[in-house]
């Protein structure tokens, strides 16, 4: 079988199968291999908190064009896995230079399965896009093709316990990964000055207490819809609470935005784990001591989807609370920016490249000691373990991270600059908008000459739309906006 996840997170996924008692196990590309049975599959999703979906491949061959994968597909008995009743669709991802369009793979896959029917019982099957019984997946790699089914369905990033959100949050499995990649088990109090709508810290308590992910699954897996499903079997596994256990520590989050705050709260309670998390409103110049060890996980602004009025500022109280405030502790910090790490103004013992959406990032680590660096190496500390150097060696650099060239991203002001850092961003966004506006108008005046130009020629002006409609609607109907039945517009729901 295979399991999909995020760039970065392939070792940390390899170590939860492991742990599963999965066998064969190879990391891949954004993926993790494995061996194992039904159970381990039920388990597989319903445990992982690293995974996005477990496919379970069917067949693997060659095919150079289309027609190969057609008739590749059209040789498996397919009345093994679908009949007339259960609906389906494909999937393609697709790495070769000789398929060129992904989709059109996935027709060929589809016209194979929908002719085998036809051929067998005169009838086709149904084809539903937005919610199908049985979702496939086409993977090639230059002449390598794999089909597999979809165990998943929804992809398991999905925990089921976000009842509130914030813009661009952060994924759930990358919360997940990132803390498994710090090694806190919780073994002590963690920190979150800068929460968001609070997943670093409800998957903070999930992990703590040993709390699988599935047991906040709201819809169903696509294996319930497989002929072999067994209902027992997972039933025994949603049941077995027996590997959970007690954490006597606390986990403290906290956020400057009001809005913010209100998400994480309603977030911790929908999850079950306010009695070890605490939210607060306050900002990280406010931050305070721990008592006791502490680890800090937190996912600043990087200037992108998210800033700040002061972003470089921003970063430079992170440091300077890092080197007063959390002395004898581990700090770690994603960003995505050389310039704002550069701010903190300390010296990371790892770091580790991951993506957050599509933005490259690094994940680092700082091991916060007292006095200078120097004077702790001679005294027998050392800020790079074992561990911490084997990371290094097993991570590949991504592209190197652009740097602010503008002063409106908060760089730091001249002396006799005494404008606002405020009003120098609504200067910039205004600029930006200003320039995309010249840019429509100078693409309105190329197409109004080029239809002029056309008429005279006695030929005709097509006009493309540039944003294609999204055809694919969802059924779900818990999902769907009461007011949305007559309307037009497209509602995203986190």
């Amino acid at each position: 079988m295979i399991v999909k996840t995020l760039q970065g997170l392939e070792e940390v996924l390899a170590k939860e199968l492991s742990a599963l008692g999965a066998q064969e196990i190879e990391p891949g590309l954004r993926m993790v291999s494995f061996v194992g049975d039904k159970e381990l599959m039920y388990k597989a999703n319903f445990c992982l908190r690293t995974a996005l979906r477990v496919l379970k491949p069917i067949k693997t061959f060659e095919a150079r064009e289309a027609e190969d994968v057609y008739k590749a597909v059209s040789q498996i008995e397919w009345s093994d896995y679908l009949d007339l009743k259960t609906s389906f669709a494909v999937d393609s991802v697709v790495y070769s230079e000789d398929f060129k369009h992904s989709k059109f793979v996935a027709y060929k896959v589809k016209d194979a399965i929908v002719d085998y029917f036809r051929e067998h019982t005169g009838q086709r099957p149904n084809i539903s896009v937005a919610n199908p019984d049985i979702k496939l997946n086409i993977h090639i790699s230059g002449n390598s093709c794999t089909l597999s089914l979809d165990s998943s369905g929804e992809s398991l990033h999905k925990r089921g316990y976000r009842v509130a959100t914030v813009e661009s949050p952060i994924s759930e499995v990358l919360a997940a990964g990132m803390l498994l990649l710090t090694g806190w088990q919780g073994e002590c109090d963690l920190y979150d000055p800068m929460c968001g709508s609070g997943t670093i810290a409800v998957e903070a308590a999930l992990l703590a207490r040993n709390i699988y992910p599935g047991v906040f699954h709201t819809s169903k897996y696509a294996f319930e819809n497989w002929k072999d499903f067994e209902p027992e079997l997972l039933e025994k596994i949603y049941n077995d609470d027996s590997a959970e256990r007690e954490f006597v520590h606390k986990i403290y989050a906290s956020d400057i935005d009001p809005a913010a705050v209100a998400a994480a709260r309603a977030n911790v309670k929908s999850a079950g784990v306010a009695d070890v998390v605490e939210v607060a409103e306050k900002s990280v110049q406010q931050f305070e001591k721990p008592e006791g060890k502490a680890v800090m996980v937190t996912n600043p602004p990087y200037g992108e989807r998210i800033t700040a009025p002061d972003l470089l500022g921003l970063y430079r109280a992170i440091g300077e609370k890092l080197k007063h405030r959390f002395v004898g502790n581990d700090a770690w910090i994603i960003s995505y920016r050389q310039q704002t790490f550069d701010q903190i103004g300390l010296k990371p013992s790892v770091k580790i490249p991951l993506y957050n959406g599509s933005l490259d990032c690094e994940f680092r680590k700082y091991q916060i000691f007292d006095g200078e660096l120097k004077t702790f190496r001679s005294e027998g500390g050392n800020i790079k373990t074992d561990d911490d150097i084997r990371k290094m060696k097993s991570k590949k650099p991504l592209k190197p991270r652009r740097d602010f060239k503008d002063a409106m991203y908060g760089e730091p002001e001249s002396d006799n600059d005494d404008i606002p850092a405020y009003l120098r961003i609504r200067h910039r966004s205004f600029m930006a908008s200003q320039k995309e506006r010249e840019a429509q108008n100078e693409r309105r005046r190329t197409d109004y000459d080029g239809d002029r130009e056309s008429f005279k020629d006695g030929g005709r002006h097509k006009h493309r739309d540039e944003h294609r409609r999204d055809e694919r609607k969802s059924t779900d109907r818990k999902n769907r906006s009461p007011w949305a039945k007559n309307s037009t517009k497209k509602h995203r729901y986190d």
